[in-house]
């Protein structure tokens, strides 16, 4: 087994793309990437890092053939605020809006109910959704990557996550290693004050048109509680900006209005939505629909995105996509 460096110094991107190299080959022992990687959590990641250890990944991955013009909506999860499935929800509003979605994600990691959880409760085969990736992302619009399904070198570092029980530097590397290569992506990220080192990593790695969202209270998601660092992300280069639900015409509702629970009650939350009902949790839905629409060309403004993807909710488009979705990867 190889030995692991100290996090001082700060990893080169380099040293960290062979350090996590190490790790998904197997060959590092499990104590020593737990101790690692809560080390490294701890004392904060860099730009670097994260860029060298999400090439790593990428290398690794299987991936599938998707639209030119798909894009991902998701977030780093480990902010502890156990919300509602939103990206989820999201992921479905703004496929139903015409804008093929490669959703790729897991099970729960550090919260109660990841996206897998919760779509598998809503009815959906995650196998066959598995297998019919590339289909029903062509035919339907969207898609969920597992994963488990596409990262196999994770498999092993999975427990040893479940283990450490908080965010490591595996919750950023896996936004940044889609299995569709999408161009354009929303990415909410647990800490405000990382958005702008995160960018830095999207504009290394490269990208189309990306934002990099979090809440001010430290949520993986534009937040309607207060302000919104934000990060737009074109080529290999960022601006900084800040905005809160008031620019989209939204109203302000507490965190804990949108607080989720195991994976049937947030499916139980998402099918409500679908179906009409108003509230904090499709006020959220609706604002990060905007700045998805947006990253994917499809609006230019955040009133215009809340105007496109409430239609989506209010035609039944988004419900019509998840039975469609549900009922297609059945029968394969």
């Amino acid at each position: 087994m190889s030995a692991l460096p100290g996090v001082e110094p700060h990893l080169t991107e380099e040293e960290a793309e062979e350090v996590f190299a190490l790790m998904l080959d197997g060959k590092v022992a499990d104590d020593d990437i737990e101790a690692f990687l809560s080390a490294l959590a701890d004392r904060g990641e860099t730009a670097t890092e994260i860029t060298g250890a999400a090439r790593a990944l990428r290398a690794r991955l299987i991936p599938i053939e998707a639209p030119a013009n798909a894009i991902d909506v998701c977030g780093t999860g480990g902010d502890g605020h156990h919300t509602l499935n939103v990206s989820t929800a999201v992921s479905l509003v703004v496929a139903a809006c015409g804008v093929p979605v490669a959703k790729h994600g897991n099970r729960a990691a550090s919260s109660k109910a990841g996206a897998a959880d919760t779509l598998e409760a809503l009815g959906l085969d995650m196998e066959a959704a598995g297998r019919t990736a590339e289909m029903t992302l062509r035919e339907i619009g969207i898609c969920f990557l597992f994963a488990a399904n596409h990262h196999p070198a994770m498999r092993r570092i999975q427990p040893i996550r479940k283990k450490i029980g908080k965010r490591t530097i595996f919750n950023l590397m896996g936004p940044l290693s889609n299995p569709a290569h999408v161009k354009n992506q929303l990415i909410g990220i647990a800490r405000p004050g990382y958005v702008p080192i995160y960018a830095e990593a999207m504009a290394r790695l490269g990208t189309e048109r990306s934002f990099i969202v979090s809440g001010d209270e430290g949520l993986d998601e534009l937040s309607l509680s207060g302000g919104n660092e934000w990060a737009e992300v074109i080529g290999n280069d960022f601006e900084m900006h800040r905005i809160d639900a008031s620019v989209a015409g939204l109203e302000h509702a507490p965190v804990e209005a949108i607080r989720g629970g195991d994976a049937a009650h947030n499916a139980a939350a998402l099918r409500a939505l679908l179906i009409g009902t108003p509230g904090p949790y499709r006020d959220a839905v609706l604002f990060n629909a905007a700045g998805a629409l947006m990253v994917a060309g499809e609006v230019r403004t955040w009133a215009e995105g809340v105007e496109e993807a409430a239609e989506a909710l209010d035609k039944g488009l988004a419900k019509a996509l998840l039975d469609c979705w549900i009922d297609t990867v059945s029968k394969v």
